[in-house]
């Protein structure tokens, strides 16, 4: 579907304006209390619900909650807790093994710097924007599967992979709203445009969503 410069911008405008007033409430859905305890959160959500993730942190945090915590852990001691989120034994030696760094290189710190937290075992591009954002209030994007599927679907993007995702995302959406807007789409894709069965009846973007668009032309 081709639609001009001014076109897209106007529509992409509308779809941040519904998402907005839709989700008035989004947040991040991770329980967290420091930035350590965000990363640790985040990097035990890896293929994982936040609610299981909840489940788990409210009974690990209370134990282990610093960085000496877990660095004084072995996988062994840790796995009971974490096993109930999957890959526990690469998410465990991950976690004991970025604690061990942090308190090395950064004072049992963790820093606000993406390139920095993405040398640490088992962090990616999306945990170090999930930090960044929503520990320290830097503006960021994360791109999960359900921020790839909804922004690709909707029309807030047009790209392949989650990286060319995370761009066009920064590059169509003002900087300010870079962080809220990840969990708009998050909501939205959690709530409503769901990847199989998505409630298209109900959208509060269906007006200009893309898909939904290039749908009713078909239909012509």
């Amino acid at each position: 579907m081709r639609e001009s410069k001014a076109k897209k911008a106007e529509r992409i405008t509308n779809v941040l304006r519904l998402l907005k007033e839709t989700y008035p409430d989004a947040k991040p859905e991770l329980d967290f209390n420091t930035p350590f305890e965000l990363l640790v959160a985040t990097m035990l959500s890896a293929q994982c619900t936040d609610k299981q993730v909840n489940k788990t942190t409210a009974v690990l945090f209370p134990k282990y909650g610093t960085p000496e915590a877990f660095a004084a852990l072995s996988e062994e001691a840790l796995a009971p807790y974490i096993k109930g989120c999957g890959l526990y034994k690469t998410k465990g030696k991950n976690i004991i093994a970025a604690s061990r760094i942090l308190l090395e290189q950064y004072g049992g710190e963790v820093p606000n710097d993406r390139d920095a937290l993405t040398k640490l075992p088992g962090v990616g591009r999306k945990t170090a924007n999930v930090v960044v954002s929503n520990a320290f209030g830097t503006p960021a994007i994360a791109v999960d599967t359900h921020v790839f599927r909804v922004a690709n679907r909707i029309g807030l993007a047009d790209a392949k992979d989650v990286l060319h995702t995370e761009e066009q995302l920064m590059e169509n959406i003002p900087k300010e709203e870079w962080s809220i807007a990840h969990h708009w789409l998050i909501f939205h894709g959690r709530r409503c445009c769901s990847a199989r069965n998505p409630k298209c009846e109900t959208c509060s973007v269906r007006e200009y969503c893309l898909e939904n668009l290039k749908n009713q032309k078909k239909q012509k």
